[in-house]
């Protein structure tokens, strides 16, 4: 039934076009921006793997340093022995030859020693320097502390009852040495946790379940078992563990994606939600400023129609009069004087366009039978009209002309829909608080997708018509009567029926 202006159907077209290629802007870069993601994502997994095996040489290096400082211990202990044995044996009597007794006392050149009586007081020492500048007994008395807090004292019996302790410590080359490897060690694993993992990451017991090691988790995790389940429960719906073997003991690698990987994954979504709002916001701006400039060229169009019909009307209701004064055209007066009351009406409708309209309440009904007595008078012999209206009035707030000017636009169309030949039903509904007004044709039928486009300014099958009709009696209906105009239902070749609901 109805064909759009080149204006709506390029329109529509580029709407279609711009769509698929936002459509296809999205796909890519959803596509890219996984691909990114993945790509970092093993990354992220072979520098767990990395880190769970830097975890896992961490254990070789400290079970092997500690077997070799056992032995370097033991070593230093069995010195210490040696040490006492051969003091022991300087102090019996019976020995003449103390020359390989000394040698063993000679021999002894990096475990510090200190020999106390039993009231404790200090009575030899070796392997210990004197700092310059210190006094050699309070020094003494310091490092005597020291290696009773980390070796118990080995008691000596001499020959009778008088006994010395020997005290002792490690080296300053074992501790320097000790120091050192823990040091190295420490920088080892700290160094390869910086750099091989971003991402959260436990390394968990699989027999005690206690934790191994950890990366990038807050201690107050680690330390409450309630917290630490959660935080394996998020990871473990994020990732697989790996599974690390160290000391011949099975562990658990747990982790998670790094914020930076997170990040990526939902910043598309917050770009494209960004950009939507602010083409929606723009859309919103420009619709409201395109329909600013739209009805200022409706008031304008409306205000020049009103003024320029004024001037010829005035001039035929002169004539009209004229014609009155002859008895043989009174009839024919009488018939132009109806039809220039309709177009003083019709001046009088373009003259209210822009301005707020008077509402008053009334009876639709009377109004609605005063439309369909004029059109019968003028298309009575081709279209049937016929009415289905409630006996009793059914109020409603309107403008008189300008609803009139609707029921007319309304009728006229369908008039066109069925090319002059037809039927026309009116029907009225009458509600609580609302009245459904429709109106049925036997036209040619409008296609789904046009039942909004039709009341767009422009929008005609007419060769000669303006689409101005549905789009003014939208906006009289919607606008000023606060309603709602619509197409109801249509077939294509089975008529239309256009409903108007207006509120009580």
């Amino acid at each position: 039934m109805f064909r759009s202006y080149n204006i709506y159907s390029n329109k529509q077209r580029w709407k279609l076009l711009l769509f698929g290629a936002a459509l296809s802007f999205v796909a890519l870069s959803l596509w890219y921006t996984k691909s990114l993601v993945d790509k970092i994502a093993e990354e992220e997994r072979s520098k767990v793997e990395i880190w769970a095996e830097a975890v896992k040489k961490r254990s070789t290096l400290v079970q092997y340093t500690s077997q070799l400082f056992e032995k370097l211990q033991s070593g230093e202990r069995r010195k210490v022995e040696l040490y006492l044995e051969a003091t022991k044996y300087l102090a019996r009597p019976d020995i003449t030859d103390v020359s390989f007794a000394l040698n063993v006392l000679n021999d002894n050149t990096t475990v510090p020693v200190i020999l106390t009586n039993e009231k404790g007081d200090i009575t030899s020492h070796r392997n210990i320097i004197i700092p310059t500048g210190r006094e050699e007994r309070k020094y003494l008395r310091q490092v005597l502390d020291e290696m009773n807090a980390q070796y118990d004292p080995i008691e000596i019996a001499y020959y009778g009852k008088s006994k010395v302790f020997l005290h002792y410590m490690d080296s300053r080359l074992f501790s320097e040495l000790k120091t050192t490897f823990a040091d190295l060690q420490e920088s080892f694993i700290s160094e390869l946790m910086l750099n091989s993992a971003s991402s959260p990451l436990i390394l968990l017991d699989s027999a005690s379940r206690m934790v191994v090691e950890a990366g990038n988790v807050e201690q107050s995790i680690l330390k409450d078992s309630i917290l630490l389940n959660e935080r394996l429960e998020m990871m473990l719906s994020q990732h697989e563990p790996l599974i690390v073997e160290i000391n011949g003991k099975k562990a658990f690698a747990f982790y998670e994606d790094s914020f930076l990987l997170t990040q990526l994954k939902y910043y598309p979504f917050v770009q494209f939600g960004i950009i939507g709002l602010f083409i929606v916001i723009a859309y919103l701006m420009f619709s409201t400023a395109r329909k600013a400039e739209q009805n200022q060229v409706w008031v304008g169009m409306s205000k020049e129609t009103a003024h320029q019909l004024g001037t010829p009307l005035s001039s035929m209701i002169a004539w009209v009069e004229l014609l009155k004064e002859d008895e043989k055209n009174k009839q024919v007066a009488e018939e132009l004087t109806k039809d220039i009351e309709r177009l003083l009406v019709v001046t009088d409708r373009f003259s209210k366009i822009g301005s707020q309209p008077a509402l008053k309440e009334q009876d639709l009904i009377p109004l609605l039978n005063e439309g369909v007595e004029y059109f019968k008078h003028r298309n009575g012999r081709n279209v049937n009209f016929t009415t289905a209206f409630p006996s009793h009035p059914v109020m409603a707030t309107l403008n008189t002309s300008l609803f009139e000017w609707v029921i007319e636009n309304l009728v006229k169309n369908a008039l066109d829909a069925m090319e002059g030949r037809g039927s026309i039903h009116i029907h009225v509904e009458d509600f609580e608080n609302k009245v459904h007004i429709e109106f049925t044709d036997s036209g040619k039928g409008i296609a789904a997708n046009q039942f909004k486009t039709i009341f767009r300014p422009g929008f005609t099958s007419k060769k000669r018509g303006w689409g101005l009709g549905l789009s003014l009696s939208k906006r009289i209906i919607e606008e000023y009567h606060s309603g709602k105009i619509y197409v109801l239902k249509s077939e294509l070749g089975g008529g239309t029926t256009f409903r108007i609901t207006l509120k009580q």
